[in-house]
């Protein structure tokens, strides 16, 4: 576990590169009982158990990264075009024995609930991600959903290896709310998430477009920000439906989608506010 602030970004990136990344306890025992049919279970089935598991995701992709010959100019981009590349039998073999995050904190309750809530936020980024890009009609909507998923992940692992200090964040951010995530980030740890994300990926070899998409700065690329619209408005919902971020939210979608912000917001299913409890007089009754 890590106590204080590693030295820079550098030191950051080579801890967790050796670290064996956990998983959740759900998908380790998904996975055990997926290999027990592994002559029938199809690829498809298997990737759709991978893909409610960040970490499980990152480990994928950054394994397949790791073995793919030079020679190989395509990236794999999906999850499912990965374990094709593995092989059925071959996955389940090598992630036969996963660690898990329960386990890793075990002896950090608060820090567990924490990271399970991010871990939440990153599914109903990639879920809204994959929406928006079906009603795009996206060249590959499964590409957009990963690139989501795995856009906390930077953020997941430090509540996983670093507790004390991503308890100390989200203290810091509770107690100064107008403070900015970045700021805060830099404050505690010494390096801001994004970047620390966006070395990882690099340091794992994670394809070119993934990274593309994750980065978040090429705005002008549809794809781009059909992923930063998605994990905006994921963190700006987990704090409650009256975020103050969430109108300009809202309008950054409207336009991704060519919607009007009434329909992107029945859309997305924000709540309705509750109907007046009594009804205004009829003209008949006020005269």
């Amino acid at each position: 576990m890590i106590e204080k602030p590693l030295a820079n970004l550098a030191t950051w990136v080579d801890y967790f590169t050796r670290v064996d990344v956990p998983v959740l306890r759900r998908t380790a025992r998904d996975l055990a009982a997926l290999r027990e049919k592994e002559d029938t279970v199809s690829g498809r089935v298997i990737a759709h158990t991978v893909l409610q598991d960040p970490l499980l995701t990152l480990k994928v992709l950054a394994l397949i990264e790791q073995r793919r010959r030079a020679s190989q100019n395509h990236d794999i981009t999906t999850i499912e075009r990965a374990i094709m590349m593995f092989g059925v039998t071959p996955f389940f073999r090598h992630f036969e024995t996963l660690p898990t995050i329960e386990d890793q904190l075990a002896q950090h309750p608060q820090a567990l609930l924490g990271v399970m809530n991010i871990i939440v936020r990153a599914r109903r980024s990639a879920k809204w991600a994959r929406e928006w890009a079906l009603f795009r009609h996206d060249v590959d909507v499964d590409e957009v959903t990963v690139a989501a998923l795995l856009h906390d992940c930077a953020e997941i692992l430090c509540w996983v290896f670093a507790p004390t200090l991503s308890l100390e964040l989200r203290n810091l951010l509770r107690s100064r709310p107008g403070l900015r995530s970045a700021v805060a980030q830099e404050a505690v740890f010494g390096v801001t998430a994004h970047d620390l994300q966006i070395a990882l990926a690099r340091a794992w070899r994670l394809p070119r477009l993934l990274t593309q998409m994750i980065d978040g700065t090429e705005r002008g690329n549809p794809r781009v920000r059909n992923v930063v619209c998605a994990t905006n408005l994921a963190r700006h919902s987990a704090n409650g439906w009256n975020d103050p971020a969430l109108p300009d939210d809202y309008a950054e979608i409207a336009e991704l989608l060519h919607l009007s912000v009434d329909a992107t917001m029945t859309r997305i299913g924000v709540p309705v506010p509750d109907a007046p409890t009594e009804l205004p007089a009829s003209p008949s009754q006020s005269l």
